[in-house]
């Protein structure tokens, strides 16, 4: 029973975001809904889906049905984000054509961008407190290395393994 409902959690996981990190909002809502995970666990297994190659959802459910019913959970789980998607591109491939100067769906689209980018930003807020509050006081290690990381990626454009690398040795060196 609980690939089944991995499963399905994760199509409708699949089907209500717009992938990538739009999808970590919902993923920490079912799993803390369902009891599968904390918040701190959910913002782990997305810290280790970011880091590893493929797509966040995919990483994500892989590593969620590993944890909760093993090696079949995780091919449930992958089965249910993957379900959403390929309906979608099946779709959208048959009918591109016939809507692409729509000006109803170029309407919606002037409003699903945002709500992704707000979806974003608010799992900024709640991923951002689990990991630089502790205890109900800043701490200011993570902030440190959160700080540096955002100068890094933005201003010297380093690569992204080179900035988990160095993060984690940061990690190590400085947080205790």
């Amino acid at each position: 029973m609980a690939a089944l409902e991995l499963f399905w959690v994760f199509v409708k996981i699949g089907f209500t975001s717009f992938g990538g990190l739009s999808m970590v909002p919902l993923i920490n809502a079912e799993m803390v809904a369902h009891g599968w995970m904390t918040a701190s666990e959910v913002s782990d297994i997305v810290a280790i889906a970011e880091m590893t190659p493929g797509p966040l959802g995919l990483n994500s459910a892989t590593f969620v049905g590993i944890r909760v019913y093993g090696v079949v959970g995780a091919l449930s789980a992958n089965l249910g984000v993957l379900t959403p998607t390929l309906t979608v591109c099946f779709l959208a491939a048959v009918f591109l054509k016939k809507f692409q100067e729509n000006r109803l769906l170029q309407n919606a689209m002037y409003g699903i961008r945002p709500t992704a980018l707000g979806m974003i930003l608010a799992t900024m807020y709640v991923l951002g407190a689990e990991n630089y509050i502790v205890n109900l006081a800043p701490h200011w290690q993570s902030m440190g290395i959160g700080a540096v990381v955002a100068v890094l990626l933005a201003k010297f454009k380093w690569s992204i393994p080179a900035v988990i690398l160095m993060s984690a040795a940061m990690g190590l060196l400085i947080v205790r």
